[in-house]
């Protein structure tokens, strides 16, 4: 559903600090009102419009003149009220106006200290805006042109030509049908570039290969769901770039357990990588990576073979690995979950959900390996029956549990050993009553939000009760049968909390 957002002009706009920036996401909002803001805030460097409801030229037009200073510009995803009819042609009676060339060359004139811009999702925009934006914005550092029709690899590879400070670029359906040569030559002039996102794209080794020898800053590389590449694209890119910090290799199928002992040995400095559905890796690669990348701080393994072991590897301790995303891994056990908290000691964030093979015993050896840990996703991990915990857990703030997992007795164990609990998240768990609840309500007394949803065996009267006892409370998805009236609305929202339609 929209929110429609507007200003009025006695607001006090003008006291507001050196660098403002304001979020308009997902609104619907006049003409009038971003002249009206453009009065009190000619100093705005920061303007979010993604998925604004019918952005059109004359926005742009109005952004272009009423905040001259803007660096950070997001006019992403705009929503249009258009359809077409069964033949396919549109229906322009219901079609206002979209965001043409013309509207990003406007911005490009009027806009002189943008520094980031993120045109995605703009369909009918082409190289001509690309064109402009390097030619007038000469202090442009990122660009985000995802899911453009109409921008082709020549427009992208003149922005990486032009762009002298241009640090990051991200695109996506590259190489339909081939990668151009314009385009691959284009990265050896971009000097500056640190971060490249090539997603959902056709890339080849003969890319890679150019990348590498372009001999950039490069921190951030993401491939993720790339096709037409091997592993003899990767490893000498990964040679190239061993101060990599960020990877993301996302179905990358022809990695193995194998190929991961070589590119280990460029990967020293990573911080953060991602190897999901990269379905041939198992628990070797997991423990030769939290070894061998004394840096790692994150790594996401959604969607492989984790869980079985095709040869053992010798494993320590990484003090330094803070959140895992392991979900969907139906050969995940107990027993690997155990090593991977003995691996990781200063574990805060872990995502088992999904993972059929893990039971109670499984996350109560995590919980107490890893003290630090405040946040923890099981949703849908139906090995889970109960959770008999006799340790206190002071710093677990997130639990999140849709399903069949947690019954009354779990739920009040978890209230009672985690004070500071302030997300809960039951959605779908028929085995929570209004008892459990009640529990935790009571024992958390940080507790902000809950989900209740499809709990079908809570009784909506708790709904109130909550409300009202529970002072911290500021959100509750209720049960499917309560429909909060205007009035019951209104007085919950006087005590701080927005309860949603369940």
């Amino acid at each position: 559903m929209k929110t429609s957002i507007t200003f009025s002009i006695k607001s006090p706009i003008q006291g507001w600090t050196l660098n403002p920036s304001l979020s308009l996401a997902k609104s619907n909002f006049p003409l009038m009102s971003l002249r009206e803001l453009g009065l009190r805030m000619k100093n705005m460097r920061k303007l979010n419009c993604s998925e604004t409801n019918c952005l059109q030229d004359t926005h742009l037009f109005e952004i272009g003149n009423s905040f001259p200073l803007l660096e950070d510009l997001n006019i992403s995803f705009p929503q249009y009220n258009s359809r077409f009819d069964p033949i396919g042609s549109l229906d322009l009676q219901r079609f206002s106006g979209i965001v043409t060339d013309e509207g990003i060359i406007h911005l490009s004139m009027k806009l002189k200290s943008l520094l980031k811009i993120d045109l995605s999702g703009n369909h009918f925009i082409t190289d001509k805006s690309l064109q402009f934006l390097s030619d007038n914005c000469l202090l442009l550092r990122e660009i985000f042109i995802r899911e453009c029709d109409f921008i082709t690899q020549n427009g992208i590879g003149s922005v990486m030509r032009r762009c002298i400070n241009l640090n990051y670029i991200s695109v996506d359906g590259i190489g339909i049908p081939s990668i151009e040569l314009y385009f691959q030559e284009s990265f050896v002039f971009a000097k500056t570039l640190c971060e490249v996102n090539l997603s959902q794209s056709f890339i080849s080794d003969e890319l890679l290969s150019s990348i590498a020898d372009a001999c950039l800053p490069l921190k951030k590389l993401t491939i993720c769901n790339c096709f037409d590449f091997t592993f003899v694209g990767v490893s000498y890119l990964l040679y190239k770039y061993q101060f990599l910090e960020y990877l993301d290799l996302e179905g990358a199928n022809f990695l193995t357990d194998e190929s991961m002992i070589d590119l280990c040995e460029f990967l020293r400095k990573l911080t953060f990588i991602n190897l999901s559905l990269c379905s041939k890796l198992t628990s070797s690669t997991f423990f030769m990576l939290v070894s061998n990348c004394s840096s790692l701080k994150d790594i996401k393994m959604e969607r492989t073979n984790l869980g079985v072991e095709e040869f053992l590897v010798d494993f320590g301790v990484n003090p330094c690995v803070m959140s895992l995303n392991l979900a969907r891994n139906e050969s995940l056990s107990d027993e690997c979950i155990k090593k991977i908290a003995f691996c990781c000691p200063h574990l805060q964030e872990l995502k088992i959900s999904h993972c059929p093979t893990i039971t109670e015993e499984g996350i109560i050896e995590v919980l107490r390996n890893c003290g630090e840990i405040r946040h923890l996703e099981m949703n849908r991990c139906s090995g889970i029956k109960c959770l008999d915990i006799d340790f206190e857990l002071p710093k677990l703030e997130v639990v999140q549990a849709e399903g069949p997992v947690l019954d009354d007795e779990a739920l009040v164990m978890i209230a009672t050993r985690c004070r500071g609990l302030m997300h809960l998240n039951l959605e779908g768990c028929l085995n929570v009553t209004t008892k459990g609840v009640d529990g935790v309500v009571q024992c958390c007394r940080r507790l902000r939000e809950i989900n209740l949803k499809w709990c079908d065996n809570v009784k909506v009267d708790i709904i109130p009760r909550m409300v009202f006892s529970r002072p911290s409370l500021r959100k509750i998805i209720p049960p499917c049968r309560f429909i909060p009236t205007d009035k019951q609305n209104k007085l919950f929202l006087r005590h701080g909390c927005l309860v949603c339609r369940g």
